[in-house]
């Protein structure tokens, strides 16, 4: 029985050190026990030296999910994380079989680490340190995520605060940056955090002024905001009073408006079957949403469109695609991106490195807009009333998956994930950073490289259409992890 001690929990490079020699060595995961510092330790534990026996080389995807794993709690994280790695040198494919045990747990890990990481994304308060008069500003904040995620957050906030020198205080440790470096430290304790400061004064200013009493759902509310973050939160002493008052406040609303409607939407609002009404089930889940949106009648889209198509692809992908709309053939499959687009799209990833099994793909607009010619349905693009209406199921897509990565594939696409109205060309070639953290990455449809008559010309936009994906392929790589993905020397 091989004995290995692990002096950090939540380290990455001291166990993916260990399992490397253990993997060489053929030593089959029944036959370690892996163990944390201060543990009693076993009497007949082999001390042999471990010979290499064999080359180890494990697919990419897996060493970057064992990246964030190997941060969970659970104390059986390392030897079960093993055992994973173990039977991918045996089977390559064995991340594609969800219904296996050992890859359900650990999709079911990787998760839970993901939504850590968002939480602590989300809602770290810095407090000023000083009065900022000695010299440059410095901050600090107190969090208490759930699991050891610190070194993978870290790099997040580096990019966001680039400019000011801060530190987050964990149990667990604390990520310093000061000029140009980011080092890590011991955990700390909330008492080396200032109570409070002008700066979450004016936070708490700023949002009760955002706060919307009309549209005010705390089911909601707690699922993106549970109270176990409330205490850390300058916010969260004001949540109580603003929910007291938001019945008031909005019939105070209701007395002071004085505008009319406008008689557009008046004239919107009375063709047959249309509203915009949310489902009323409640959406948790991508299948909830799939089934919500088969009813969709948000739009006029609805009344002549087969269905309603639904994105599709793995719940927790780290790229989403989002492209315009169904095409015909979409529309009468159910599916996005099956036609001819789907297919130039398909080749397209492939040549940029990228796997459509492990991306969730889906459009901006939910059904086909056409128009009749005989027996034939030609493509009409949305118009940006449409876009908006239909932007409330991609707004619930993102949030389900949450991607790190987005790439939008045309105009409509980029209008339904920002709301605005830009070019693909002043916004293409460099990321952008969308809400919560998510980059996007804009690029052309690929039905625009399918009308390009000139030969030449197209080639070379559909060159550009494959660097725009190997972009967003390396960002999402790079993005937890800072420059480049840490775990991939285990490959």
């Amino acid at each position: 029985m091989r004995e290995i001690t692990l002096n950090t929990p939540g380290d990455f490079t001291e166990w993916r050190t260990a399992a490397r020699a253990l993997l060489a060595a053929s030593v089959p995961p029944q036959e370690v026990l892996w163990r944390h510092a201060g543990e009693s330790g076993s009497l007949f534990a082999d001390s042999a030296v471990l010979q290499p026996q064999r080359t180890v080389t494990l697919p990419r995807e897996l060493v970057t999910i064992a990246d964030r794993v190997i941060c969970h709690r659970d104390a059986s994280v390392p030897s079960r994380l093993y055992r994973v790695v173990w039977r991918a040198l045996e089977d390559r494919r064995l991340l594609e079989r969800r219904t296996d045990p050992d890859v359900d747990w650990l999709a079911r890990m990787d998760k839970a680490i993901r939504r850590d990481l968002h939480k602590m994304h989300a809602f770290v308060r810095f407090r000023r340190l000083g009065d900022g008069q000695q010299g440059p500003e410095s901050f600090v904040a107190w969090f208490e995520p759930e699991h050891r995620i610190l070194r993978l957050a870290a790099p997040f906030f580096r990019k966001r605060f680039y400019g000011m020198d801060w530190a987050i205080l964990t149990p667990d440790a604390r990520a310093i940056w000061h000029g140009e470096e980011l080092a890590f430290g011991p955990g700390g304790t909330r008492d080396e955090v200032p109570d409070s400061d002008v700066v979450e004064d004016q936070w708490r200013t700023y949002y009760g002024a955002i706060f919307n009493p009309a549209r005010v759902k705390i089911a909601a509310m707690r699922a993106e905001m549970p109270k176990k973050y409330w205490h850390n939160l300058p916010e969260a002493q004001d949540i109580a009073p603003l929910l007291a008052s938001a019945e008031a406040r909005v019939e105070r609303m209701r007395e002071t408006a004085v505008s009319l409607a406008n008689p557009r939407s008046d004239k919107w609002r009375a063709r047959p079957g249309e509203h915009a009404a949310e489902p009323d089930t409640e959406i948790g889940s991508l299948d909830d949403l799939t089934r919500a949106l088969k009813g969709c009648t948000r739009c006029p889209l609805h009344c002549h469109a087969t269905q309603a198509v639904p994105g599709e692809g793995r719940a927790e992908a780290r790229i989403m695609l989002v492209g315009e709309q169904p095409g015909d053939r979409e529309d009468l499959e159910g599916r996005p991106f099956c036609g001819p687009a789907g297919q130039l799209l398909d080749e397209a990833l492939a040549e940029a490195g990228l796997d459509r099994a492990t991306l969730y793909v889906t459009n901006a607009v939910k059904h086909f807009k056409f128009e009749p010619r005989g027996k034939r349905r030609l493509h009409q693009n949305p118009n940006t009333g449409e876009i908006d209406i239909c932007r409330w199921w991609l707004d619930q897509e993102r949030a389900l998956v949450r991607p790190d990565v987005i790439v939008s594939l045309g105009g409509s696409a980029l209008r339904g994930l920002t709301g605005k109205t830009a070019s693909i060309a002043s916004m293409r070639g460099q990321a952008h950073a969308l809400e919560g953290g998510t980059r996007l990455v804009a690029t052309v449809h690929p039905s625009f490289l399918l009308r390009l008559p000139d030969r030449d010309r197209a080639a070379a936009e559909r060159r550009a259409f494959v660097s725009d994906l190997a972009r967003a392929k390396a960002l999402a790589e790079g993005l937890l992890t800072g420059t480049r993905n840490p775990g991939a020397d285990l490959a």
